[in-house]
């Protein structure tokens, strides 16, 4: 076989597969609102209705007729279409759904089909009907469903490249929903768990979002928190599970945990001595499974096809079925009252003209036949009435009971209540719509107090987990080492929770965000490690590697990628400065330069404003080259309140001559500008005298300490 035709085998195959997985086990028909499996059991159970209960093991046996996939599967789905209340009743163990217990084994257990499912879910006469997978029986296509299924039981399941997952819905809610449909009104549809609890549908989004469902708890005094209804999709056991889980990682701190669940949830949970009940019940919420969350991802087989939608647009489909399945079933009832009127009136012809005694004398059945034909035209043509063999065959059926008894009263009295009926059904018909409301309003004042919503719908406020969570694990830093972690041991330590998150800056111009975590080397020398907050603004200066110039940039550590590498300063650059102070005066000095007019400068950080970490910064002091930079903190007048970069600070004789050369600069660069005006002139030469003397003076005195006399000569020269 060549690669061309196993390729083609292949996809040909696969295909196969996937679309019977995506028909025919996994993904739910939006018309009957039923996986295969639960529409066989269904049908199960139909073709066995009596009207008395059958043992789960025969229904599943029975139901092994149409489904090829065994009896574990047949009795599970049962279990769990059972447990969901609407179309099947229980007698038995069927397990519990808030513990999880499992149902007893099908021989003991049995069920029936409840009055909503014989009225809603099927009609022979309107069913089209398939070959089972052996070939020796015919099941149904679909069932002729006037509810929205699908909207009622929820479902979920995995196929080829797709999956669905449809949270069930009131069942009150629904009807009134499609009601509103077809009343052309605005509806909302949200959850509702057999289970209870509470949700937030502030996410749902109509189906393609998600929901916040929460147990219901009770305070019962100061320390008793008892829970009494789950989350959807949880058992009493998970939930007890999920907090002893959270109690022994210390994230909430209980003495007691006890279930005494039965046919109602109730778990007592006892919180420790120190531990407030309302900072106990957050804990409960942000750390079990208390709270829970639920997306809906709605997929289903829509006209064999399928299709992604929302709960709008299925409500709108099955109302649109449901005036198609009316549609049909008011047609057969127009044609069963006119069958029914036909024969009636036949036999009113026959009987009333007593037609039957002409027949006495005919010798063969076909001569009957045509006797009894003759004698019926000239009243059928009257009315217009056709008759057909079989009427015949009918009418010589009579019995001669029916004939004596005949009475012609009771008889027009059943025809005038078949054309009421009649006429009434060709009324519903042309005003299809306003049948169909009235059906749905029977239907809830019927069933509705049946299934009162058991969710309630509320508002939750956000709990912040990193606030409520128990800051009980001691994590270390040693700075000989660079090991970091709770098993670490040095020179600093946090107290964090595991939701904490830590940063370090590192003098090559790049930083780190790092979980929680046992142990961790860090490369390199550190300038700054600690718990990672958003708020927590950090100083850098670095001075670029071609020019030399100063930067500095203000930021803060946002949006992250957990453990990669970040730079806060270009590569290649020197970090000069770096803390994580919010206020602190920079002074700085210059690297000396020929005629240089200051060597010292200072600033204040909060003079600049916080960028991102991304942000190049802003030039310190223009091209100059800064050779040290110290910071001071406001609080403290030393100046060794921070290590500068440089030791190398000036002494009093350089600073006198880089005064003057300052001033010459300043004239030099007064004249680069603008010709200044001859009083400029006058004014900048005295200054420069004035200046020039002290500068002398200064130079002497530091020269000739104890010398005043020749100082004073020095400046008496001058003059």
């Amino acid at each position: 076989m060549s690669e061309t035709s196993l390729r083609r085998l292949y996809k040909r195959y696969f295909l196969e597969y996937a679309s019977y997985v995506i028909k025919d086990r996994a993904i739910p028909d939006l018309a009957d609102g039923l996986k295969p499996v639960q529409r066989r059991i269904l049908w199960s159970l139909f073709q066995k209705d009596d009207g008395r209960f059958s043992k789960v093991a025969n229904v599943i046996g029975h139901c092994m007729q149409f489904h090829p996939h065994g009896d574990r599967s047949i009795g599970d789905a049962l279990v769990s279409l059972a447990n969901r209340g609407f179309f099947i009743e229980r007698q038995g163990n069927f397990g519990n759904i808030f513990t999880g217990d499992s149902a007893s084994a099908p021989r003991y257990i049995e069920c029936r089909l409840t009055d909503l499912a014989r009225e809603t879910l099927f009609n022979k006469r309107i069913t089209d009907f398939e070959p089972s997978y052996d070939g020796r029986n015919q099941e149904p296509v679909l069932l002729p469903a006037k509810l929205p299924v699908l909207l009622l039981l929820g479902a979920e399941g995995i196929a080829v490249g797709m999956s669905t997952k449809i949270l069930p819905h009131n069942f009150q809610e629904v009807l009134k929903a499609q009601i509103a449909c077809l009343q052309e009104k605005d509806f909302r549809l949200y959850p509702d768990f057999p289970q209870g609890g509470r949700i937030d549908v502030s996410d749902y989004d109509d189906g393609r979002g998600r929901i916040r469902n929460r147990a219901k708890i009770e305070k019962n005094g100061n320390k008793n928190l008892i829970i009494r209804e789950l989350p959807w999709g949880t058992t009493t056991e998970s939930i007890v599970n999920s907090i002893e889980l959270a109690a022994n990682k210390g994230k909430i701190k209980i003495s007691s945990i006890d279930d005494y669940t039965t046919d109602t949830v109730e778990i007592n949970v006892r919180l420790s001595r120190g531990v407030g009940i309302d900072e106990g019940l957050k804990r409960l919420f942000a750390h079990t499974d208390c709270e829970t969350t639920t997306s809906s991802n709605i997929v289903v087989i829509q006209d064999g096809v399928p299709v992604e939608t929302t709960i709008t647009e299925m409500v709108h489909y099955c109302t649109g079925r449901l005036i198609e399945i009316l549609k049909l079933e008011l047609r057969l009832e127009i044609s069963d009252y006119t069958g029914r009127l036909h024969w009636l009136t036949l036999e009113q012809i026959f009987m009333e003209n007593r037609l039957y005694k002409n027949i006495e004398e005919c010798t063969s059945w076909d001569n009957v036949r045509d006797t009894v034909l003759r004698s019926l035209k000239p009243f059928t043509e009257k009315i217009n009435l056709e008759i057909t063999e079989e009427d015949i065959d009918k009418l010589l059926s009579l019995k001669i009971r029916r004939i004596s008894r005949f009475d012609i009263d009771s008889h027009k009295e059943e025809m005038g209540i078949i054309r009421k009926k009649m006429k009434k059904a060709k009324s519903n018909l042309r005003n299809i719509v306003p049948f169909s409301i009235d059906y749905l309003e029977k239907l809830l004042e019927k069933y509705g107090k049946n299934y009162p919503r058991l969710t309630s719908i509320e508002d939750f406020s956000d709990i912040d987990v990193k606030k409520v969570a128990i800051r009980n694990l001691k994590a270390g830093f040693n700075s000989d080492t660079g090991l970091f972690g709770t098993s670490i041991k040095g020179d600093k330590t946090f107290s964090v929770s595991e939701y904490d998150r830590f940063v370090f800056f590192l003098d090559d111009g790049t930083y780190r965000v790092i979980p929680v975590q046992e142990k961790y080397f860090i490369d390199g020398e550190i300038l700054f490690c600690g718990v990672h907050d958003r708020k927590m603004v950090f100083t850098a200066v670095y001075k670029q590697q071609k020019t030399g110039i100063a930067f500095i940039k203000r930021f803060c550590i946002g949006s992250f990628i957990m453990d990669k590498e970040y730079r806060f300063a270009p590569a290649g650059s020197e970090v000069v400065f770096f803390t994580w102070e919010p206020e602190m005066k920079l002074d700085f000095w210059f690297q000396r330069t020929k005629r240089m007019r200051r060597r010292k400068d200072e600033c204040l950080i909060s003079d600049y404003r916080v960028t991102s970490e991304n942000a190049k910064g802003v030039q310190l002091c223009g091209k100059k080259i800064i050779s040290s930079i110290k910071g001071v903190s406001l609080d403290d007048d030393e100046d060794d309140s921070v290590e500068p970069s440089e030791t190398d600070y000036p002494d009093e004789e350089a600073e006198a001559h880089d005064e003057v050369e300052d001033i010459e600069e300043s004239l030099d660069e007064a004249d680069e500008t603008e010709p200044p005006s001859p009083e400029d002139v006058i004014k900048q030469a005295e200054d420069f005298r004035a200046n020039a003397a002290e500068t002398l003076k200064r130079v002497e005195e530091a020269i000739h300490p104890d010398d005043d006399e020749d100082a004073g000569d020095l400046f008496g020269n001058l003059d």
